[in-house]
């Protein structure tokens, strides 16, 4: 484009660089751009320092609002707060399932070995599973096969016996009579019953009914996940290996597979412990004549798979089964008891732990009380795998770090 005659371009320059171009006539002398105020100098003057005969035409400065950083900050502490409350009340919603699925996790990684085992000897990993689960369902039928029979056998002895015992109850001048003058157990039947009978048995019917309910569910959904966890194991642990970064996910992979192969031991050794126990109930029961010698040997190795509780529980049963036959008998049976819990707590099991999973007595007695402490029986189940595995943790990462130190 040409330029109109009688105008030239002049180009301002600044430190920054070039600001605007402007249009000019020929005769005109480029203008210089303003200087900038001195740095120990004010940039605008105060008006005392510059008087002048006109009003004024600097900008007026419109002084911004106040700010409040503090309740800036004080409000999103509070919603923070509250988010994390909100989170951990839905959590104690979901304390009962959280815990159902650790037990059903624990229990696919305890039984890993086995199917791992059946694996490798050409069977189909669906074939595996199956196999352990119809191995498990036939020792549930043995043990009701041996237990149903003399429980309804005594059962049947119990009702009619009932009726006698009632009234000696009546009579005081029989033993019943008299212990029932002494602390009167049927009025507090009856008041536990709630006065006539009719609420406090129907609410006692009814949470029966709920108790079984919540039981048949929960071994059910147990049972149904660890099928599945036992089912898709490999491609399970190969998505959370996923979550590994590249470089350290063969060491997580190694790290992973002796945990699981510490667990499986861990089980191995406790399911060691049970048939020890049982072995014993049983010999003791046939050498003082206890009844059901077999069927309690079995019910106690059971019992005997859970920690803390589990021992205590059988004896106890096996002490009141021992009654039939005379209070000296049952009161042998339970010095028996108390003697061979000491022995398996303090002795049978550290060592056979230690033997299956390296770790310590004193660290797999602390992690038991610990573990029943804080999550009840789950916890006592699970509390020695967690030692093993916070042992291999402490090893690779902690330990040499602070070495090197």
């Amino acid at each position: 484009m040409k330029m109109p005659p009688g105008l030239r371009v002049v180009t301002t320059g600044a430190a920054d660089g070039i600001r605007r171009r402007l249009l000019v006539p020929p005769d005109a002398a480029p203008t210089a751009p303003p200087a900038d105020p001195p740095a120990d100098s004010p940039a605008d003057p105060p008006p005392s320092a510059t008087p002048s005969a006109g009003p004024s035409t600097a900008p007026v400065r419109r002084s911004s609002p106040a700010r409040w950083p503090g309740f800036a900050t004080g409000l999103r502490l509070a919603l923070g707060a509250l988010t994390g409350w909100f989170l951990f009340r839905q959590l104690l919603r979901l304390e009962e399932f959280l815990t159902l699925l650790l037990l059903s996790v624990f229990l696919a990684v305890s039984l890993e070995p086995v199917v791992a085992a059946l694996c490798r000897r050409r069977l189909r990993r669906g074939w595996a599973v199956a196999t352990v689960l119809g191995v498990f369902l036939l020792l549930v039928a043995g043990f009701l096969l041996l237990v149903v029979p003399p429980v309804g056998q005594e059962a049947g002895v119990l009702a009619r016996r009932l009726p006698a015992w009632l009234e000696q109850v009546h009579d005081h001048h029989s033993a019943l009579g008299r212990i029932e003058d002494r602390f009167h157990l049927a009025e507090q039947a009856k008041n536990a019953l709630g006065g006539s009978g009719g609420p406090g048995l129907m609410g006692g019917v009814l949470g029966a009914g709920r108790l079984l309910l919540d039981t048949v569910t929960s071994v059910v959904v147990v049972a149904t996940v660890t099928l599945y966890l036992m089912a898709d194991m490999p491609d399970i642990k190969e998505f959370c290996y996923r979550f590994v970064k590249g470089s350290s996910r063969d060491r997580a992979r190694e790290l992973t597979e002796e945990i699981l192969a510490r667990t499986g031991r861990y089980m191995l050794g406790n399911l060691v412990t049970s048939v020890i126990a049982g072995i014993a109930t049983a010999v003791w029961c046939a050498a003082v004549g206890v009844p059901y010698a077999a069927a309690l040997g079995v019910f106690v190795a059971l019992m005997d798979l859970v920690p803390i509780v589990g021992s205590t529980i059988g004896g106890i049963v096996v002490s009141l089964v021992a009654l039939a036959v005379s209070w000296p008998v049952a009161l042998a049976t339970a010095g028996f008891y108390i003697g061979f819990r000491l022995l398996e707590d303090y002795l049978i099991m550290p060592r056979t732990m230690k033997f299956a999973v390296d770790v310590h007595p004193f660290v797999t007695v602390v992690a038991v009380l610990v573990g029943g402490a804080l999550l009840g029986i789950v916890g006592a189940l699970v509390a020695v795998p967690a030692a093993v595995a916070l042992g291999l943790l402490l090893d690779e990462f902690v330990f040499p770090h602070l070495d090197r130190r």
